[in-house]
């Protein structure tokens, strides 16, 4: 296997919530490194982070309505961003191994939009923020609502919190309160953004329990903009009789596909074991 076709089964191997994360440190280096194009060549970097991170002005977003998204893959230091990731990787691994992909992407962009919407209201509502218009970046408002989606989901949980056993409905109580207070005490638009993907979170989660998907509308919108490459198509083949050996083989390899997509609709994609794994990647390159 060539070290291309190696990063291709790599990444083909990761979680959608872990290329996610990859994405998100891809938008991290990668500005560091068109800065220093632009401070050789004396041209502000803000020339073109301002199109990217998200204005509470009404104004300036009607003009770039995309920084509703695009805010949250830039984050301001490394820190920033390794506690959106860390978060976002053992929240997501949680998800997954109940609900397919879409439901986790519903729910992080969901939280993203839902964020910048509580963002830009604060700023238009309340006095405090009468005249100031800080941009907002990060990933914070998909994180929580992901989080947050599954602590309302599966509440009685029980998860390793450094020394303790902690159920997941404490921990997020305790995420959503730590929000609340700070918001007097600094970044309050930023506390205000986390506490509008965590909404979104809690109520997708309830209304799931009850048998609604609420973002099933955003999805019908997301497939639609972005339709899925794939190296090739791995289906479920009509079952058919045939004493021919090598229809006998091709129906025994369909089969083992039919078991392997069976487990990952039941336990996510987490659960196959390494030789699981390798076989569908091979299959879906023949």
């Amino acid at each position: 296997m060539s070290f291309l076709d190696n990063l291709k089964y790599r990444f083909a191997t990761f979680s959608v919530a872990e290329k996610l994360i990859l994405l998100n440190v891809v938008c991290f280096v990668l500005p560091m490194i068109l800065n220093v194009v632009f401070f050789l060549f004396n041209i502000p970097s803000n020339a073109y982070m301002n199109w990217l991170q998200l204005s509470p002005n009404l104004g300036t977003f009607i003009t770039r309505p995309w920084t509703l998204t695009t805010y949250s893959f830039i984050h301001s230091s490394f820190f920033h961003l390794l506690w959106n990731m860390v978060l976002l990787f053992y929240a997501g691994r949680l998800l997954l191994n109940l609900f397919p992909d879409r439901i986790f992407i519903n729910n992080y962009f969901l939280g993203v939009i839902s964020g910048g919407l509580i963002f830009i209201l604060s700023y238009a509502l309340f006095p405090v923020f009468k005249g100031t218009y800080p941009p907002m970046i990060g990933a914070s408002a998909g994180v929580m609502a992901v989080f947050i989606f599954i602590c309302t989901y599966t509440p009685d949980q029980e998860i390793r919190f450094f020394f303790v056993n902690l159920k997941l409905k404490y921990l997020g109580l305790a995420f959503f309160f730590i929000d609340v207070i700070q918001i007097p005490y600094g970044n309050a638009g930023g506390h205000l953004a986390h506490i509008g993907g965590a909404l979104l979170g809690f109520v997708y989660a309830r209304q799931l329990t009850r048998g609604s998907d609420i973002g099933a509308g955003f999805e019908s919108v997301w497939k639609a903009v972005f339709k899925r490459k794939q190296l090739k198509t791995v289906y479920r083949a009509p079952q058919k009789k045939s004493s021919s050996p090598k229809k006998t083989d091709d129906n025994d390899h369909q089969n083992a596909i039919d078991d392997i997509l069976d487990k990952i609709s039941k336990s996510g994609y987490d659960s196959l074991t390494k030789e699981e794994k390798d076989f569908l990647f091979r299959s879906g390159k023949e």
